[in-house]
């Protein structure tokens, strides 16, 4: 080789070596960067766990399985995984969620999701009581060591607030609201102070999505009270004058949303007042119009599906549930049809946790003997309600409300009995094409007129 070839092929090599950053230490290597992951596991269907990593990269883990943050590690560095927002009714722990020095990928995360205890409470109009349970994994209910707690003169209804903390129950003739504490095996301890002052004949009760407002329909002075909901889940009577309602308003719900508010009046002639609410101080409006009028006299309970789309509204006289869409204001239309089927005197609609399927009690005892029955609905996309099949399922005597388990597993009735012998609670299990199966009975006390869940 000659000279100047040499010459040649060493200038190339050398500035090729200093293009890659080698030879006489010329240029800075990139520095290696590292994921972080791990595995989710016990997280319920439908669920989702939010994570973060070290508080400023998020990941939402919508299932069991593996996970990985987007966002890598230097080399060197550190990492932290902590849970920032928890699955409905459940708790996730992270276990070897931290480390520094990194050095490889991080594969060994674990994030282990364990069910919170679930309870069920039965409002008793007869016995003036509140009958207090727990839930187990197949869904059956047992009494808690305490099993009953009091409540004030003719309990009609029972509601627990949106953050599974409190409870409210509405003493018909006392006119007033008893307010209790959820303590942590379960029990009701009452709130402070212990009743809070309503109108005429408070009914039902239902608190605001958020939290923040509480509306009591009160049936003997065709009135809403307002109340907000202080940081200790007391109610408060706000300065906002009672809002007028139709003959006997008798059910109070809100829109999931939070938007609008609807009252079924169960006096003749029926209607159904709505209003919209005020986010800011939760003020009850009247929309245009304020009312309208029902299929049928004394209506029963109104109900509002989980997208905010669609309500309905149970026709005791009629046999039917009558079904309107929610116009961008607030206000009701009727679907097409305007109403499907029942059983015997339908009192209260329910919708699953998944919203995919709907239950009517069928309350049945004031027209005949026998035992009562649940109607079982398919929700189509256009929010009209289609019978499974079979379209009904039995209950107990005089089933009239409804609650759920919060994965969508199991439903509960409560049923009225006959008045001399306690009411009784029926459990069911939902299938996969929500059909529903009986798998027990547990007894309430007299009278067992609504039911409610927590966890």
């Amino acid at each position: 080789m000659t000279f100047s070839h040499r010459l040649t092929v060493c200038m190339a090599l050398s500035l090729a070596l200093a293009g890659c950053g080698g030879g006489g230490g010329g240029g800075n290597p990139m520095p290696q960067t590292y994921t972080i992951g791990g595995a989710v596991s016990g997280l319920a269907a439908g669920e989702s766990v939010t994570l973060a990593d070290n508080g400023a990269d998020t990941l939402s883990v919508n299932g069991n399985g593996t996970f990985a943050f987007p966002t890598k590690i230097d080399q060197n560095g550190s990492y932290a995984v902590t849970v920032t927002t928890q699955p409905t009714a459940q708790n996730c722990a992270v276990s070897v969620g931290s480390g520094s020095g990194l050095m490889a990928n991080v594969t060994t995360v674990a994030v282990t999701c364990t069910n919170l205890p679930q309870y069920a409470y039965v409002v008793n109009n007869g016995s003036n009581t509140v009958s207090q349970y727990s839930i187990d994994a197949s869904g059956i209910l047992s009494p808690l060591s305490v099993a009953t707690v009091a409540t004030g003169n003719s309990p009609q209804s029972i509601t627990v607030d949106p953050s599974n903390k409190y409870v409210y129950v509405t003493n018909l003739t006392d006119n007033t609201i008893s307010q209790y504490v959820i303590q942590s095996d379960g029990t009701l301890a009452p709130n402070t102070p212990a009743t809070v002052a309503t109108g005429l004949g408070p009914w039902a009760v239902a608190v605001s999505p958020s939290g923040a407002w509480a509306y009591i329909v009160n049936s003997a002075d065709n009135s809403i009270s307002q109340y907000s909901v202080n940081a200790t889940g007391a109610l408060v009577a706000t300065a906002n004058a009672p809002v007028a309602t139709g003959t006997e308003p008798w059910n109070v719900t809100l829109s999931p949303d939070g938007k609008y508010v609807y009252v079924a009046n169960h006096g003749t002639p029926g209607a159904i007042s709505q209003y919209s609410v005020d986010a800011a101080t939760g003020v009850l409006t009247p929309l245009n119009p304020a009312t309208l009028p029902t299929a049928f006299a004394y209506p029963g309970g109104i109900t509002v599906d989980p997208t905010s789309s669609y309500a309905y509204l149970s026709n005791i006289d009629g046999n039917t549930v009558s079904e309107y869409g929610i116009g961008p204001d607030g206000t009701l239309t009727s679907l097409n049809p305007a109403s499907v089927p029942t059983g015997t005197e339908p009192v209260f609609l329910a919708f699953d946790p998944t919203g995919k399927y709907a239950y009517e009690a069928n309350y049945t005892v004031d027209v005949s003997s026998a035992t009562g029955t649940v109607s079982q609905y398919a929700v189509g996309t256009g929010g009209q309600l289609t019978a499974l099949t079979p379209s009904t399922v039995l209950a107990g005597i005089g089933p009239g409300w409804f609650a759920f388990d919060p994965f969508g597993k199991y439903a509960y009735v409560s049923n009225l009995g006959n008045g001399t012998l306690p009411g009784t609670v029926s459990e069911y299990a939902i299938g996969t094409d929500g059909t529903l199966t009986l798998i027990g009975t547990v007894t309430a006390g007299l009278k067992a007129f609504m039911i409610a869940t927590a966890y």
